[in-house]
């Protein structure tokens, strides 16, 4: 077993190496400088006219009043887990103390970003809809743009600071605490990834359903109960969720490189982690700049602009800051073999992920993007009614899930090659090409934000009736482009993902390793490890954990889909009863009780949080001190093929459809209020809770469970082996977990799925 564990405590952080940290702390701090400036570039521009200020107003007040609940309801589990944290193994109190700590400030620091997300996202909203109304078409795609911007630089700000206060305070024992860090943004993130796609996908499906489909009127018509909500959802789900997730993967990926990179390479590999990232941050700063639209160029045109310059910017700096900091080959006092080639190496890796991330941005692209062919075929399908749609939208879906995984795939078994025949070394270049992705977040951000924002100015827009044809046609073709760049950077997220999950997969069998050379290698040690670590996957036990894993995967899809389906169904019976029950509401003398449907969005995602949540931290525990590490190894595997294959086809999926709806709307197949737009506006209430709760979820979901693994994995190898072994005990914690899951599981199927007769179910829903 080659040797995994330096004295990580006594890594010496000083010299130049401090004074890289010092200056990564520096650009963290630039970089929040710079969100600040974006933001109030943003909040100078006109607020647009008093009706639509109005619904701007109510649109804020909806999503402050969600993410206000949202956060007293984790307030908490976040205490619980800050305790529960205390009782796992580390090296001395100082690293338990600064874990539990840092888990606090990691949830913290992803609340933040969420609740950045909504609150500016909810005052740009007015502001683009004015440019608009003004004819100002560069004007209004620049303040969606920065509107992202400024969420963008507080994401690498917050993730970088984070980082590197952890790395200049504990230096060698930075990766440990680190630990907590990225748990406590992956798990609250998680939670807001779910909570806000349950919210904005129930309004939404309930008001495409009752207004397009049952009433006939149009979308974001102010006739329709629903629309507030709708609005709302897009800020707490769109903008704070995705915001959330994108954080979280930036500090996870950061966890897992400093992890494996510390005991690869020693300080050097504690500290290049952090710089590219930091590069990253930089120019973010100028992608955020450089994007803006030509004449009457197409803005997704500007936008991928902007992106691939700052990609290939990001790729030359850090090839120059490969050269410069790192030495030509490893240490062999380290790693236990001396490698050449070092930095070409690790540059090598940094370009992999940048290439991923452009690949990944041009296939999603390609499959949800309304002048590609798969597009185009699933609204041509739309003349053949809503079956055929739904059909055409997933086999888009399945079809660019392959591709997709296969291309991650690629980039995973390339940088693993890199290693050079050391498994640990292959581990962080696979991490170190997670952060080669990272350098193009900022502009990711950015460019996802820009999504929920132009929807969300259209929606007001034609609520307030305050613009003219040629103000709705900039609108339009402003959310035309926001639904692809929401489409292309799910799929970055998903490869993120998929790559953070991977290294922390290595930084979880270093850490089953490392404690296993703490114990000894006494005969009985050795016996104990030849029967109960066997992670080789032809072992029927990692066997049945990845079955397990995979299964995991989809149950939470499930779950996720399945309280989008009852909340929908409260939605759609308030809407039908207050069209029926309140004069004057088509006719447009009467006003809708807007408040009463947000209650129930809220009311109904914060009641469906705890269930996936128990099912992410506690499954990894179940299986880990039921069935052993080699089967929780398995389980990591096989939630991670499953949870990436998933997550594209259900994000693609839904593009597809969101899309295909755009292009009749804009005139094709017989338009607007045709069969043809009947039959897409159904396939895009099934793509709804696809690529906007279940899909996204995916990403956290799967790096909790592996950071969860990564953190129980000494506790689990002390009661398996050597003189602290307790069957009993392993046995006793696996059983609760497993009860806990089995009973949040029931209580979920058995909530009612708000389909009757009643003529007021949401009522009998309240009571039960």
């Amino acid at each position: 077993m080659q040797a995994l564990t330096p004295a990580a405590g006594g890594v010496a952080l000083d010299g130049l190496n401090l004074t890289l940290v010092i200056a990564v702390l520096v650009i963290s701090l630039i970089a929040l400088a710079m969100g600040a400036m974006f933001r109030g570039q943003v909040l100078a521009a006109d607020p647009g006219t008093q009706r639509m200020q109005e619904i701007g107003a109510a649109v804020q007040e909806g999503a402050q009043a969600y993410l206000q609940r949202q956060f007293k309801t984790l307030g908490g589990f976040v205490v619980l887990v800050f305790l529960l944290l205390f009782l796992l193994p580390a090296a001395d109190m100082g690293v338990k103390v600064g874990r539990s700590v840092f888990f606090v400030i990691g949830a913290l620091f992803s609340a933040s970003i969420g609740y950045l997300g909504m609150n500016l996202a909810v005052r740009a909203n007015v502001r683009v809809a004015s440019a608009a109304r003004q004819g100002d078409r560069e004007g209004g795609m620049r303040i969606a743009f920065r509107t992202g911007g400024t969420v963008g630089m507080a994401t690498v700000g917050l993730g970088l600071l984070g980082a590197s206060i952890v790395v200049l305070i504990y230096k060698g024992d930075a990766p440990k605490v680190l630990e907590g860090f990225g748990f406590g943004a992956a798990l609250l993130a998680m939670f807001m990834r779910v909570g806000g796609g349950i919210f904005t996908k129930a309004a939404d499906v309930g008001a495409d359903l009752v207004g397009k489909v049952e009433a006939g009127i149009p979308e974001d018509d102010p006739r329709n109960a629903a629309t507030i909500a709708d609005n709302v959802g897009d800020n707490v789900g769109d903008c704070a969720g995705m915001a959330a997730d994108l954080f979280e993967s930036y500090a996870v990926t950061l966890v897992a490189a400093l992890i494996l990179g510390s005991v690869a390479l020693g300080v050097q590999g504690l500290v290049f982690p952090l710089i590219v990232p930091a590069i990253g941050a930089v120019t973010a700063i100028i992608g955020v700049f450089i994007t803006k639209v030509k004449g009457n160029e197409n803005g997704l045109t500007a936008i991928n602009r902007g992106f691939y310059i700052s990609a290939v910017i990001s790729a030359v700096l850090s090839l120059i800051a490969a050269f410069v900091y790192l030495p030509q080959s490893t240490d062999a006092a380290i790693l236990g073999v001396q490698i050449d080639g070092l930095r070409i190496r690790a540059t090598m890796a940094v370009f992999l992920g940048i290439i991923l991330a452009g690949v990944i941005l041009w296939l999603t692209g390609y499959f949800t993007g309304t002048t590609s062919r798969p597009t185009n075929d699933v609204a041509r399908t739309s003349l053949t009614g809503p079956a055929t749609v739904v059909l055409s939208g997933i086999g888009v879906g399945f079809e660019s899930a392959v591709y997709t995984a296969v291309i991650i795939g690629a980039a995973v078994y390339g940088a693993f090659t890199l290693g050079a025949g050391s498994t640990l070394l292959a581990l962080f270049f696979i991490a170190l090409a997670g952060c080669g992705l990272l350098t193009t977040v900022g502009v990711i951000v950015a460019m996802d934000t820009f999504g929920p924002v132009s929807d969300n100015a259209q929606g007001i827009a034609e609520m307030s009736h305050d613009i003219d044809a040629a103000g709705a046609r900039i609108l339009t073709d402003l959310d035309a482009v926001g639904n692809t760049t929401k489409a292309i950077t799910k799929g970055i997220a998903i490869a993120t993902a998929v790559l953070a999950a991977t290294a922390l997969f290595g930084s979880f069998t270093d850490a089953v390793r490392s404690t296993l050379e703490e114990i000894g290698d006494t005969e009985k040690v050795a016996a104990d490890i030849a029967s109960s670590f066997n992670l080789e996957i032809v072992s029927p036990n990692t066997l049945v954990g990845a079955l397990i894993g995979a299964s995991v995967v989809f149950l939470f899809s499930g779950l996720a889909i399945n309280a989008v389906t009852r909340a929908a169904g409260a939605i759609i019976f308030e809407v039908r009863r207050q069209i029926r029950e309140i004069p004057g509401i088509m006719e447009g003398t009467a006003k809708p009780e807007y408040g009463k449907v947000v209650d129930i969005c809220t009311r109904d995602s914060l009641r469906e949080l705890a269930t996936p949540g128990l099912l992410a931290a506690l499954t990894p525990i179940i299986v880990g001190f039921g069935l052993g590490i080699g089967a929780l190894a398995g389980f990591l595997a096989g939630a991670i093929t499953s949870g990436c294959l998933m997550a594209v086809f259900l994000a693609n999926s839904g593009g597809a459809w969101d899309n295909a709806k755009k292009i009749v709307e804009d005139g094709a197949h017989g338009g607007k209020g045709s069969p043809a737009h009947a039959a897409t506006v159904i396939g895009d209430t099934v793509g709804d809770p696809f690529k906007d709760t279940a899909g996204p979820a995916i990403n956290p979901l799967l790096k909790v469970m592996n950071l969860v693994s990564v953190l129980i994995a000494p506790a689990i190898v002390g009661l398996t082996i050597g003189t602290g072994a307790n069957a009993g005990l392993r046995t006793v914690i696996a059983l609760l977990c497993l009860i806990i899951v089995v009973v949040a599981v029931v209580v979920s199927k058995r909530r009612d799925l708000a389909i009757s007769g009643d003529a007021s179910p949401a009522a009998e829903r309240v009571a039960s």
